[in-house]
């Protein structure tokens, strides 16, 4: 496949799980575990006579993401009705905001910095906004062979922050990178908690060779977006080479066939007849608040990096993997505090803990109850009571079982012990003993029945000497 100029463009909503109510009503917005339309109310089923009253922490916390992204905070904003006949909004309209025809969006501008291999990649923003989710469409089977659908109004009038970003991305992997940092920042002022399903999702408008934009609704990860990008790109760069034309369109990225599909052409602005709210007024920011919220900004992921290598003594990639995700920062940070090694313990949380957490398909949040069992290991193998070998098997019980094994078993240290136990492996295989002599596989098998003997615990250096030492012996 000829090489193709890629261009895309995300629109990230995130979700403010930090507030209790919705933006407009004080329905529950944690609306996971209940059953489905019940967390709903005349304002966000949008029923006639019903008035829309604005959550004003949400105005705060959307002001955060701004700062942090570098953006540049409106003196005046507003809503507009964004309307659009679909099921997913009760009420045929979404109160969300509008950068044109004398509309204003909470903040515009800023740029976002993320690690791409040894250079540092900006994607500048183009606007971030307030706006209320939709429902949840659910698909009995799969997107593509449902016969029906079903609605759960729950999550619709829950606080959004949309941020959009200029066409800077040029493949999918960075799209997966920039997400990845975004969400650490998020996490980070602690404004969503992007563990939580649907918390985070994205809209990718995509592009090769200056042609028409295809976009990619509602992708539920960064993996997912990656994965969805990397289809389109290629399912556009073959029409382009087969001499046909891309479409505008809105396609979805179905998760189970591991392709995009499109259900509807893409609108066009005017299609959803955008107009001011007028059952709200403007905002006024002020600047005081302002001042007030960059004050109260936490460490963000930049900041912590930087003080990782000047705190810790972190290589510069060490310290951006560790703060790439908050709980993992949170965990290991903890861990040195309590004593450990922070170069160390850097490498156990990052070539260990990580990879354990993979294979038991568990995330960074769950290592929270963990960290403490996770340092007491790595300080039994920094303090040479266990063999490494051991130490990363015990990590790997404790990750997958969420427990310590009751009983540790404690490395066999004494010299004459292991030549004891040498000396019962050549007894019992005389054979392998004389081939030894000449085959170093026969000098691991002997190894390994020793390293059995000991459960693993001793140090196989140590073993291989005294087998080495009795093969000399006449």
């Amino acid at each position: 496949m000829n090489e193709h100029k890629v261009m895309i463009g995300l629109e990230v909503h995130a979700q403010l799980t930090s507030l209790k109510s919705k933006l407009f009503c004080s329905c529950p917005a944690d609306y996971r575990e209940l059953q489905p339309n019940t967390a709903v109310c005349d304002v966000c089923l949008g029923l006639p006579g019903s008035l829309p009253r604005l959550n004003g922490r949400a105005v705060e916390e959307v002001l955060k993401i701004a700062l942090a992204l570098h953006s540049k905070p409106a003196e005046k904003t507003l809503f507009y009705r964004k309307h659009y006949f679909y099921p997913d909004m009760a009420k045929n309209f979404q109160i969300s905001q509008y950068d044109r025809g004398g509309g204003v969006t909470i903040a515009s501008g800023g740029y976002m910095d993320f690690n791409l291999g040894q250079d540092v990649k900006r994607v500048r923003i183009r606007r971030v906004q307030l706006e209320e989710d939709v429902a949840k469409i659910v698909y009995p089977s799969s997107l593509m062979t449902s016969d029906y659908v079903l609605v759960d109004y729950n999550r619709a009038g829950v606080a959004l922050c949309e941020m959009v970003t200029e066409p800077d991305i040029s493949s999918p992997r960075e799209a997966r990178l920039f997400i990845e940092k975004y969400s650490s920042i998020l996490e980070h002022l602690g404004v969503t908690d992007t563990d939580l399903e649907g918390s985070l999702r994205v809209d990718a408008n995509v592009s090769i060779d200056g042609g028409e934009r295809v976009e990619l609704k509602n992708i539920n990860s960064p993996k997912d977006v990656e994965k969805a990008l990397n289809y389109e790109v290629q399912r556009q760069a073959m029409i382009v080479e087969r001499g046909g034309k891309i479409e505008m369109q809105t396609r979805h990225w179905d998760e189970v066939n591991k392709v995009t599909v499109a259900p509807r052409f893409k609108e066009e602005e005017e299609d959803y007849r955008y107009f001011p709210e007028p059952d709200l007024p403007p905002i006024r920011i002020d600047p005081n608040t302002l001042k007030r919220l960059a004050a109260q900004l936490p460490e963000l992921p930049d900041q912590r990096a930087e003080r990782f290598i000047r705190q810790y003594g972190l290589t510069a990639y060490q310290a951006s993997v560790l703060v790439s995700d908050k709980h993992l920062a949170d965990c290991y940070e903890r861990s040195v505090q309590a004593g450990l090694k922070a170069g160390d313990a850097a490498d156990w949380f990052m070539n260990e803990v990580l990879g354990d957490l993979s294979d038991a398909k568990k995330g960074t949040k769950d290592l929270i109850a963990l960290t403490d069992d996770v340092i007491k290991v790595v300080e039994m193998v920094q303090r040479n009571e266990i063999t490494g070998k051991m130490g990363k098997r015990l990590l790997k019980q404790l990750i997958i079982g969420g427990r310590l094994p009751e009983e540790v078993p404690r490395p066999i240290r004494d010299e004459e012990t292991l030549r004891q136990l040498v000396a019962e492996v050549i007894r019992d295989n005389p054979d392998v003993y004389e081939k030894a002599k000449t085959d170093p596989n026969a000098i691991n098998f002997l190894i390994g029945q020793v390293m059995k003997k000991t459960r693993g615990t001793a140090d196989p250096q140590k073993i291989l000497d005294l087998v080495r030492a009795a093969l000399s012996a006449v």
